[in-house]
């Protein structure tokens, strides 16, 4: 029998409890601890007197990170040398702790932004941190939920992993069902408010300095990060989360993915107890495909969940990454970890909605008026002129026939054109991106011969069919104004309006192209200095 919960959340179908919204104590008052998450968060992100011993140690540990490079690793150049300066700055972020750890954790969902060999290392912060010991595991458990033996028939030492934030160890109740208990580390709570109260001291001064700093405008980068990691501290908006994004599938029909059921009752600010599931883990291609898996259908639904739960109730997971990931031999996917989770009010899950539909019916004009309205340009943005100075009303040019000098100098204007307005990355654009581009890392994996060209269209008409004319009113559209036309995504890939098809495999071939044609100015631009 399938349990009377799944018709409102897209849970398992025998789970080994039932969930009754109106029975969750720990739910009472959440809507408050939110809202009050955000205003300290945005608190946080203030310039204000820095703890001077946390920058001190910040100082001493990355300055001994980068000497070691340059001693060792920088000589060598190339791959040889990303990768030595990547596994030096992880090493010194794993040893500064949880803030620094959770910025590895968001620069390891950089594929296509950051060379390969720095995503590579700090993909290592996400299961592989070096966990609390149990004794200390044991007293955070003792303090929020009572004596364990009276809670659990037993819970695993070593965690199944250890993230930035917490670790998780599998365990049993006392009633029998097997669970997984995340704990967070002692610590953190403090550390994290250290950090951010000198990541907002130093951002400031570090506006206009350095190329990368200056498009990533520091003090915003800081207010995104404020508010992203503060609501991690609190499992019971982790819960919440959870029961969110549960209802969301199941309104939209997505039950091939399924979320864990938070136990009724052993949710605290500091520790979550959920369902155990399980399948293969998310990098196991060959056993998913031993057992008959449509790895195809994974990443659509990855995709369309990601989309509907955006565009029509404004809430989607905001992390998704492989350690979050379980497929099962039939292809169900269960979806882990809803610390990070998106969350768009009416206004802007509209503009977010204008956005899409720009994007797939080639409305240029459309498109930035919506990332204006997401907070992402200012409000007086004259959006014709930048459409002329990104040249957006010009044809698309091929990178991969555009010589290195070429490459770098397009590059240059439009980061030029786009400080020069102000631009800046709300957090739930950041996220949504974050989960695009490890979709795209995916399907390199499961599914590199998609015609992402055909699966764009195909999810396209998805919407347009299903959700189209609710969506087009919802904006004060037409219905006929979801026409589709790719003309604008395929010019972002660098490809003129004829190209029917590419695969995923023959867009990394045209990205091999541009990153050696980087390396080749690199490589003569150092010939040139040695000169």
């Amino acid at each position: 029998m399938t349990a009377p919960d799944v018709e409102r959340f897209s849970f398992t179908a025998d789970g080994p409890w039932l969930i009754d919204e109106d029975a969750l104590t720990w739910r009472e008052g959440l809507d408050e601890v939110r809202a009050l998450a955000r205003l300290e968060a945005a608190q946080l992100a203030r310039p204000g007197w820095p703890p001077l011993d946390r920058i001190a140690k910040t100082g001493a540990l990355l300055t001994r990170a980068i000497a070691l490079w340059y001693l060792f690793e920088k000589r060598k150049g190339g791959s040889v040398s990303r990768a030595g300066v990547s596994r030096r700055l992880r090493l010194a972020f794993e040893s500064l702790g949880s803030t620094y750890i959770k910025l590895g954790q968001i620069i390891s969902a950089g594929e296509g932004i950051f060379p390969p060999e720095l995503t590579d290392e700090f993909r290592l912060c996400r299961d592989e941190v070096p966990p609390e010991t149990f004794e200390a595991v044991e007293r955070v458990l003792t303090e929020d939920l009572g004596p364990i033996d009276k809670v659990f028939n037993g819970i695993e030492r070593t965690p199944l992993a250890a993230a930035s934030i917490a670790q998780v160890h599998a365990a049993t109740l006392k009633t029998g069902e097997p669970v997984v208990v995340k704990v967070q580390r002692p610590q953190v709570a403090r550390l994290v408010r250290e950090d951010l109260r000198a990541m907002a001291w130093i951002a400031p001064k570090l506006v206009g300095r350095i190329p990368v700093a200056a498009l990533a405008n520091p003090p915003a980068l800081v207010e995104l990060f404020a508010d992203t990691i503060v609501e991690e501290l609190d499992f019971r908006l982790e819960a919440d989360n959870m029961l969110d994004i549960g209802r969301v599938l199941a309104e939209t029909e997505q039950r091939t993915i399924v979320v864990p059921r938070p136990h009724p009752e052993l949710v605290t600010k500091r520790v979550l107890v959920m369902e155990r599931l399980g399948g293969f883990a998310f990098h196991d291609v060959e056993g998913m495909k031993a057992a008959g898996v449509n790895t195809h259908d994974v990443i659509r639904a990855g995709m369309v969940s990601t989309l509907e739960g955006a565009m029509l109730y404004g809430v989607f997971h905001g992390d998704l990454h492989g350690g979050n990931i379980f497929v099962g031999a039939d292809g169900v996917v269960s979806l882990l970890d809803f610390g990070i989770t998106g969350r768009l009010d009416e206004n802007r899950r509209l503009a977010f909605v204008r956005l899409l539909m720009g994007g797939v019916t080639n409305d240029i004009k459309g498109q930035l008026a919506a990332l204006r309205d997401l907070g992402a340009l200012p409000p007086d943005t004259d959006l014709d002129a930048v459409i002329r100075d990104l040249g957006l009303d010009r044809p698309p040019k091929d990178p991969t026939k555009m010589s290195a000098d070429q490459l770098v100098a397009e590059i240059r204007d439009i980061v030029k054109s786009l400080i020069g307005y102000g631009a800046r990355f709300p957090k739930e654009l950041m996220l949504f991106v974050k989960n695009l581009l490890f979709l795209d890392g995916a399907i390199s994996r499961l599914a590199p011969d998609l015609d992402l060209i055909g699966e764009t269209f195909q999810i396209a008409t998805h919407f347009a069919t299903k959700h189209g004319e609710k969506l087009a009113a919802q904006v004060g559209a037409p219905a006929k104004s979801f026409d589709i036309d790719l003309t604008g995504y395929k010019a972002s890939l660098g490809l003129d309006a004829s190209v029917e098809s590419l695969t995923y495999a023959e867009l990394q071939e045209r990205r091999a192209i541009i990153r050696k044609r980087f390396e080749e100015r690199r490589r003569n631009r150092g010939w040139l200095r040695r000169r």
